[in-house]
C-alpha cells in the first residue's frame, strides 16, 4: 500500500494546510496551527476561549522552482487568569518554526543566513533570486548581523597576530582559538592598549602564541602575567635566516676583495675564448675612459663624440646598466668532466689515449677538444689560478652558502669555496644559524643556553641578543606544540572575505561572517 501524500508535509511542523493556490512563479498556502490550546505568554495559563483571528504572511522554502508564501491564520484567545494583566493574547509558534514578528520561517531564515555567510550581500542576493528566495542584499547583511554568534566558552590557548586593513597605513588584530581552530575576535587596530583591554576581559587564557614583532608581547605580559607566551616557530626560522643574510651583507666588502683577488690567466684560454677575453678587456678600458671623462664634468654628448660611442652607451655605463663579465665557453666535454678528472688524477696525461677511452664512454667530440682540455689542465696545475667570478649579491651568496654542494653549479661551488676559505667567520655564522634551526626542528630546549653563548661571539650576535631578550617565549616555542601558523591561515581566510566585499565590510560584519563560517 502506497503511503498517502499529506499537504502538511510541505509546511513547517505544527501547521495544517487549509488551502493551496499557485500561479506561474508563486505557491500560496493558507495554514493554521494544529494545536487546540494556546498559552498566555505572560502568565503561562492555557486557554481554549477563542476571541478572533487574523492573518500574517511569511515566506517559506521554494517549491518546484516557485517561491512559497504562507498565509498563517493566527488565533486570538482570552486569558482566563484573573491576576494576569493581559486579557487577550495571540497564539505563539515555536521559535524554530516561526518566531514572533518574523516574515520568514526559521528554516528559510537559516538558509538565508548561510547564503549570506558564504557569499555576502550582492552575490548572495543574485543567487537567492535564482533559487526563488525573496531576499535582498541588504536583508542578507542584516540577517548576518542579527544572527551573529557570540563566544561563551572560556578560552585556554589563543594565537594573536596583526593584519592590514590597508597596507602600510592601517592595521588590525585577529585572535584565533587554537584549540577549537576558529576566529574569536577582530580588533580594530594593533595598538598595545586595545590588545591589553581585550586580554584582560579573557582572564582564562593560559597560553598565547604570537610572532616576535609588534607590542603584543608587552600587552600579554601586562594583561595576563600568568600566561605562557609562545614565539612562532616559522618566524624564528625566518629571523635566523634573515640574521645570516645581514651577516653576509655586512661582510660584502671583504667578500668582494676575496673574489676579486682571483685573476684570470689568458694562457689558460682557448683561441676562441682568448678573442672574447680581449674584447672584454677593450670594453672595460672604454668604460673606464667614459667614467673618467664624466668625473671631469665632460658632457655626455662630448664624451660620445670623443670616444666614438653613442649617448645611449655612455648613459648606460654611467648608470651602471652595462655590466660586462667574461665567461668561459661551455664545452661538449661538460658531461664527461667527472670521468676525465678521474683519468687525469689516475695519472693518464696523454690526450690521444684519453680521447680513445672517452670514445668508448660515448664521447663523440674530436681529438682537438680533448687536446685543448688536457693543455688547459696542465697549465692550470702550473699556474693554480682560479677563473674570474662575478660577485653575487648578499642574499644570493647567503643562499649559496646554505645550499648543498650537489645542488650548486660548478661556478657557484667555486665561489662558495673561495668565500669559505677567505672568511671563516661567515662559516661559523652559518653553523650557528644551522644549529639554531636544528634545535627548533628537533624541539631540544636544553641546547638554547649553550647556543646563546656561542652565537654572542659570532657575526649573528644581534640575532642572538634578540633571542635572549625573548628567551622565555623562544623556550616555550621549542618545548610546546603550539604555534601561530593556524592564526596566519585564519588571516588568509579573513583577507579572502574582506576582498570579496571589496574592502567595504565593517568590522562587525566581517567578524559575524568569519565566526559564522567557522565550523563548530
Amino acid at each position: 500500500m502506497r503511503p498517502r501524500f499529506r499537504s502538511s508535509s510541505l509546511v513547517p511542523a505544527g501547521f495544517v494546510v487549509d488551502h493551496l493556490d499557485s500561479d506561474a512563479d508563486r505557491v500560496g498556502l493558507v495554514v493554521r496551527s494544529g494545536a487546540a490550546v494556546a498559552t498566555c505568554p505572560d502568565c503561562g495559563t492555557p486557554s481554549r476561549r477563542l476571541q478572533s483571528r487574523y492573518r500574517r504572511r511569511a515566506a517559506d522554502l521554494p517549491l518546484g522552482g516557485r517561491r512559497v508564501e504562507l498565509r498563517v491564520v493566527v488565533r486570538r484567545f482570552w486569558c482566563g487568569a484573573a491576576a494576569c494583566k493581559r486579557k487577550i493574547f495571540a497564539e505563539r509558534f515555536p521559535d524554530d518554526v516561526l518566531p514572533a514578528f518574523a516574515r520568514r520561517t526559521s528554516r528559510l531564515e537559516q538558509i538565508v543566513h548561510h547564503l549570506g555567510l558564504a557569499l555576502g550581500g550582492r552575490p548572495g542576493a543574485s543567487l537567492a533570486q535564482r533559487l526563488r528566495l525573496p531576499v535582498s542584499r541588504d536583508t542578507l547583511l542584516r540577517v548576518i548581523r542579527r544572527r551573529a554568534t557570540t563566544r561563551s566558552d572560556p578560552l585556554g590557548v589563543i594565537g594573536i597576530d596583526d593584519f592590514a586593513w590597508r597596507r602600510n597605513h592601517r592595521y588590525g588584530t585577529l585572535v584565533c582559538d587554537l584549540e577549537r581552530r576558529r576566529i574569536v575576535a577582530l580588533l580594530p587596530d594593533r595598538e598595545q592598549a586595545t590588545a591589553q583591554t581585550w586580554l584582560k576581559e579573557n582572564a582564562s587564557i593560559q597560553i598565547v602564541a604570537r610572532d616576535r614583532g609588534g607590542g603584543y608581547g608587552e600587552a600579554i605580559a601586562r594583561a595576563l602575567p600568568q600566561a605562557i607566551q609562545v614565539a612562532d616557530r616559522w618566524h624564528l626560522m625566518e629571523n635566523a635566516s634573515r640574521g645570516f643574510v645581514d651577516a653576509v651583507r655586512r661582510s660584502m666588502r671583504q667578500v668582494r676583495e676575496i673574489i676579486s683577488a682571483a685573476a684570470l690567466d689568458p694562457a689558460l684560454l682557448t683561441a676562441a675564448e682568448r678573442i672574447q677575453y680581449e674584447g672584454y678587456l677593450r670594453r672595460e678600458e672604454a668604460d673606464a675612459a667614459i667614467r673618467a671623462l664624466a668625473e671631469a664634468s665632460v658632457p655626455i654628448r662630448r664624451i660620445g663624440q670623443r670616444l666614438g660611442h653613442s649617448r645611449k652607451v655612455v648613459r648606460a655605463v654611467l648608470r651602471g646598466e652595462r655590466t660586462d663579465v667574461f665567461r668561459v665557453r661551455q664545452s661538449s666535454l661538460e658531461a664527461y668532466l667527472p670521468w676525465l678528472d678521474a683519468q687525469w688524477d689516475a695519472g693518464s696525461r696523454n690526450a690521444t689515449e684519453i680521447w680513445r677511452q672517452a670514445k668508448l664512454q660515448g664521447f663523440r667530440g674530436s681529438l682537438r677538444v680533448v687536446g685543448e682540455w688536457a693543455t688547459r689542465r696542465r697549465r692550470a696545475e702550473q699556474a693554480n689560478i682560479e677563473r674570474l667570478q662575478r660577485v653575487p649579491s648578499a642574499r644570493t651568496l647567503a643562499r649559496w652558502l646554505t645550499t648543498g654542494r650537489d645542488r650548486l653549479t660548478k661556478a657557484e661551488t667555486l665561489t662558495v669555496a673561495t668565500v669559505e676559505d677567505g672568511m671563516p667567520a661567515l662559516v661559523e655564522a652559518r653553523e650557528v644559524v644551522g644549529a639554531f634551526q636544528t634545535m627548533v626542528r628537533a624541539m631540544e630546549p636544553g641546547r638554547l643556553e649553550g647556543w646563546l653563548r656561542r652565537a654572542e661571539a659570532s657575526l649573528v650576535a644581534s640575532f642572538a641578543r634578540g633571542i635572549g631578550r625573548d628567551r622565555s617565549a623562544v623556550q616555550a616555542a621549542i618545548t610546546l606544540p603550539w604555534s601561530n601558523g593556524q592564526t596566519e591561515g585564519q588571516i588568509t581566510k579573513f583577507k579572502l572575505v574582506k576582498r570579496q566585499m571589496y574592502g567595504r565590510g565593517k568590522i562587525d560584519l566581517l567578524q559575524a561572517r568569519l565566526i559564522g563560517l567557522t565550523p563548530r
